[in-house]
C-alpha cells in the first residue's frame, strides 16, 4: 500500500458550477513536473478501481491541487497568498 504522501488531490471545477475531487498515485514533485502536459491536454483519463473517468478540459475553469506545488515558479506564480473569500456563485435569475 502506498503512503499518502505518495498521492496528490486535485479537484476540478467545471464550468457548469460542478466540482469533484480525485486522489491521483502520484507525488507533488512528479505532479508538478507534469502539470504544463497535464493541462494541455484536450481530455483527461483517470483509471480508478471501479470505473475509468474521462474529463473534457475545455469543461474546467479551476483545478485545485493539494499539498501545494511550491516548486512551481515563474511568470504568474505568486508566493504567501491568502484567500480573503471563498468562492460564491451569482444566483440564477
Amino acid at each position: 500500500m502506498q503512503s499518502q504522501d505518495s498521492f496528490t488531490q486535485i479537484t476540478f471545477h467545471y464550468i457548469n458550477g460542478e466540482t469533484e475531487s480525485f486522489d491521483i498515485p502520484v507525488t507533488p514533485e512528479a505532479f508538478g513536473e507534469q502539470l504544463a502536459n497535464f493541462l494541455s491536454q484536450p481530455w483527461l483519463i483517470l483509471h480508478l478501481f471501479d470505473q475509468t473517468v474521462i474529463i473534457l478540459t475545455s469543461q474546467v475553469v479551476k483545478v485545485e491541487v493539494t499539498p501545494q506545488l511550491t516548486q512551481l515558479e515563474g511568470d504568474g506564480v505568486f508566493f504567501d497568498c491568502q484567500r480573503v473569500t471563498a468562492l460564491s456563485r451569482a444566483a440564477k435569475l
